[in-house]
């Protein structure tokens, strides 16, 4: 009888890819996981235990069929491991970097409930993708037949590109439009490269060109070309632009210098990090160089600044958040490593103004946690009398995005948004109310993941593969 290579959870204990020691790491932009080798990734996926509910698939928003590929890798089928996870998902280079796997897959594995720690599924993932792309089993996409219709995408994100991915595959015309001058949204431009490094981004956009996807950078709609005239050129759009819209933070001095946004100051240091001329980053006003830092805001981007703060060699630097670490909306390991670096997070601290122009300090309230608000999280209350004065030569307001009016940028009679500013649209398909127009990711659903915007865009290429498909039989009759 062949051995069971599976249920190995009792035996092997859970292991993670080496990780590089934060006093070296803290000086680059590499990523701080090294890779699994060939029998390490074979052993870690034969700790699953292909439980008859797996509940690592339910969580996952693409609902990867991660059993089967955990078992090929530990059999040693790579490169049918390979197909299964490229089957539902996109981009699993990315996601296997970036999924914030503690929340969803890895967080719900069935044998972590019962004790033994959870299977290591984001860091096989990475394995088993960047087997593929070094065994050059991933290739530009082939479609069996070209069909005659067309497909505009506005942006070049996760959302778009895994929608542009689908619809090529299907052998549709696709011409992607994005305000900047590389694809990948946040991909290349948001996200530091000590989580996912740069060219993992940009061979897989060259990947979707090389298969006959169109991208066109530099292209602002409603500036360079209008909405509707992106409308007349295909028979449907997808919009997919994200959310951009900085949240502000009010106060007395908030409009002082050395006050920034965080998505500006992460796109300088990456823009720094491909070669380009930045003059924000080159005169200092963008970077964390030699400076005290203090950044406010609790979620993922926050610890993006931080570590990237840390890595400009920033003299101190501190995270404020109004809650404590137990309600903190950023990811535990995010937030781990970051303290691992020398981040000090400075809990429950609400900030009240600032000091100087260009700034000094923030002026910070003390808070404790109260009653429990409408989502069951406890509320920040203020603590009296408590006051302080936090040096800073350079602060970065990092609570989160909101959409843009689309609407009245692209003089888009009829796209209809909700309260919150998001596009209104049919969840299953992503239809708005304008015929031919969808929308897809976080223009939808607010700030999310990227997951999430890859299971739209996949979701919406399908719906509108069978709108196409629909009135081609209609037209037959």
């Amino acid at each position: 009888m062949a051995e069971n290579l599976m249920l190995k959870f009792v035996k092997i204990p859970r292991l993670m890819p080496q990780k590089r020691a934060a006093s070296d790491r803290a000086h680059d932009f590499g990523e701080i996981y090294a890779e699994f080798l060939e029998e390490k990734a074979a052993e870690q996926a034969s700790r699953c235990s292909q439980c008859g509910v797996p509940y690592c698939q339910t969580h996952c928003p693409l609902h990867n069929n991660i059993p089967d590929w955990l078992r090929l890798t530990a059999e040693g089928r790579l490169r049918e491991a390979y197909d299964i996870s490229q089957a539902t998902n996109t981009f699993p280079e990315i996601c296997g970097r970036i999924c914030p796997q503690d929340r969803l897959c890895e967080g719900n594995c069935v044998i972590e409930q019962s004790g033994h720690e959870t299977v290591t599924i984001g860091s096989v993932e990475k394995y088993i993708t960047d087997t593929a792309w070094a065994e050059g089993w991933v290739q530009p996409i082939k479609p069996a037949a070209t069909r005659g219709e067309s497909v505009g995408i506005i942006g070049a994100g996760p959302g778009g590109l895994a929608a542009a991915d689908m619809l090529r595959r299907a052998g549709v015309q696709v011409t992607v439009y994005d305000r900047y001058d590389r694809a990948g949204g946040l991909l290349t431009y948001g996200i530091p490269g000590f989580k996912l490094e740069k060219d993992v981004v940009m061979q897989r956009v060259t990947q979707l060109e090389e298969g006959g996807i169109e991208i066109v950078t530099n292209c602002n709609v409603g500036v360079d070309i209008s909405f509707d005239e992106i409308r007349s050129k295909h028979d449907a759009v997808i919009v997919a632009t994200g959310v951009y819209k900085s949240r502000d933070l009010a106060g007395p001095g908030s409009g002082a210098d050395g006050i920034v946004k965080a998505i500006d100051y992460l796109t300088a240091s990456n823009r720094h990090g491909f070669g380009d001329t930045v003059p924000e980053f080159e005169d200092g006003s963008l970077n964390a160089a030699s400076k005290r830092v203090v950044v406010i805001g609790g979620g993922d981007t926050a610890m993006d600044c931080v570590r990237t703060a840390i890595r400009q060699g920033a003299t101190s630097v501190k995270c404020l958040y109004r809650r404590d670490k137990a309600n903190m909306p950023g990811s535990l390991r995010e937030t781990q490593n970051a303290e691992e670096e020398g981040v000090e997070f400075v809990w429950l601290t609400a900030p009240n103004g600032f000091v100087g122009n260009p700034v000094t300090g923030v002026n910070v309230q003390k808070m404790r946690l109260g009653l429990p608000d409408a989502t069951g999280r406890q509320s920040p209350e203020l603590i009296d009398g408590a006051d302080y004065v936090e040096p800073a030569d350079l602060v970065i307001k990092a609570l989160g995005f909101e959409p843009e009016d689309l609407p009245q940028l692209w003089g888009a009679e009829g796209l209809e948004v909700t309260r919150w500013g998001t596009i209104r649209v049919d969840f299953e398909t992503g239809q708005t109310g304008l015929p031919g127009v969808y929308a897809v990711g976080d223009i939808v659903r607010g700030a999310s993941l990227v997951v999430w915007a890859i299971r739209d865009g996949r979701d919406c290429a399908a719906a509108i593969l069978a709108q196409f498909d629909e009135a081609r039989s209609i037209a037959a009759e």
